[in-house]
Parts: C-alpha cells; sequence; structure tokens
C-alpha cells in the first residue's frame, strides 16, 4: 500500500502571536521538522500553508494554500495528492513525532484499520463543571478508564477519508470525520514528547528536548 502525507501549517498562530509552524527550531523551521518526519512513511509530502504565506517548501514536494479552517486545509492538501492507498496526516506543530510514530499508525492501516490515531491515556482527574451566577461549580467527575488525549500523525485509508471529508464540514481532527461515517479508528500508543506548539514557552521548551538529544 502507497503511503503519501499532509503535513497542516495553515494556522494563523493567534496564541502563538505568530506562525509558530514557521519560527525556527534548531537549523530549521518546525514545519520542515515536521516534513522531514513524514517523510520517514510518505513517498510524496504535501504542505499547507496559510493564504497569503510565501513558503519555500520546507522540504515538501507540493505546496498549496489552506482553507479558512483545518479541515478546509486537510482538504485542500488531499486534493493535491498523487495517487496513493494511505494518507498521512499531520499538525506542523508537532515537530518531535518520531519515525516510530508514523510507522505504527501506518501499520495499523496496512493492517485492516480505516483510521489509526495516537493516544496517551488520562492521567489526571477530570471534573464535568459547570457556571453558576459566575462561579464554576463541579457537577460531576468523570471516568478517565476510558479516556486518552490525540495527537498526530493520524493515518487512513484514502477512500475512506475523502469520503468523510466530502461529507462532513468540520470536525476537531480528522477522526472525528472517519468515525461520523462508522469508520473504525484504532489507537496506538502516543508519545509524551510529541507536544503541540501553542504558545512560544511550547518552543522554548522543545528547543531544549532536542538541545538534549
Amino acid at each position: 500500500m502507497t503511503v503519501a502525507a499532509v503535513v497542516v501549517a495553515g494556522g494563523r498562530g493567534v496564541r502563538f502571536g505568530g506562525f509558530k509552524q514557521f519560527s525556527l527550531l534548531g537549523d530549521r523551521t518546525v514545519a520542515a521538522h515536521s516534513v522531514r518526519a513524514a517523510r520517514s512513511v510518505a513517498s510524496v509530502v504535501v504542505l499547507v500553508v496559510p493564504p497569503g504565506h510565501v513558503a519555500t517548501g520546507e522540504g515538501a514536494d507540493i505546496v498549496v494554500t489552506g482553507g479558512d479552517t483545518r479541515a478546509a486545509s486537510v482538504r485542500e492538501g488531499l486534493r493535491a495528492l498523487p495517487p496513493c492507498d494511505v494518507v498521512v496526516v499531520h499538525d506542523a506543530a508537532r515537530p518531535l513525532a518520531s519515525a516510530h510514530l508514523f510507522e505504527a499508525v501506518v501499520h495499523a492501516v496496512r493492517n485492516g484499520a480505516d483510521g489509526a490515531i495516537p493516544g496517551l491515556r488520562v492521567t489526571d482527574t477530570v471534573k464535568r463543571v459547570e457556571v453558576r451566577s459566575d462561579v464554576t461549580v463541579v457537577v460531576g467527575t468523570v471516568d478517565r478508564r476510558d479516556l486518552v488525549t490525540v495527537q498526530t500523525p493520524q493515518a487512513f485509508r484514502r477512500a475512506i477519508l475523502e469520503s468523510a471529508h466530502a461529507t462532513q464540514d468540520d470536525a476537531t481532527d480528522d477522526a472525528a470525520l472517519v468515525e461520523s461515517l462508522g469508520g473504525t479508528v484504532v489507537v496506538v500508543p502516543g508519545e509524551l514528547d510529541n507536544v503541540k506548539i501553542t504558545e512560544p514557552g511550547d518552543l522554548v521548551r522543545i528547543a531544549a528536548t532536542l538541545e538534549d538529544e
């Protein structure tokens, strides 16, 4: 089964204060790290960039402009892909995802899953709350045994991913779209170091991690 990748770097970085995906991390940009990681499994890598951004390619084979939402940006990336059987979708803002993690999600799809996502068990106690007269009040404790937090890269059979995007408008991740069609999405162990850069401090911490390697 042939594999291609879409690296999503179309965000505006509002909380970060700029295009975090094009910040320097060591000797290359954050997005370039993610493109390089995706290439460990993909024969072709498409990079999706923000509207109006002039990208140098960050090492990708194809560069396209994204849409107003993450899902719209993924759709632009899918349209640019050459024929392939499996699509890996990865957030550019997760530059430390390992080649092993990419291989794990692709392997799960090759073994029969419609999709595969990395997940980490929830270790903190989770409370359900509501606001009453401007005061936040606990209304229950959530059983965390069945909960995971989800990362990228996520891998899918191309046909079902394209069908999911064609019939659904938006979701927090591509797996949610595939789930809505009744697709089987399996969870592989995520990685603690696979942090998503959201604020400037995240970039500092990730840079320190790279220096320690």
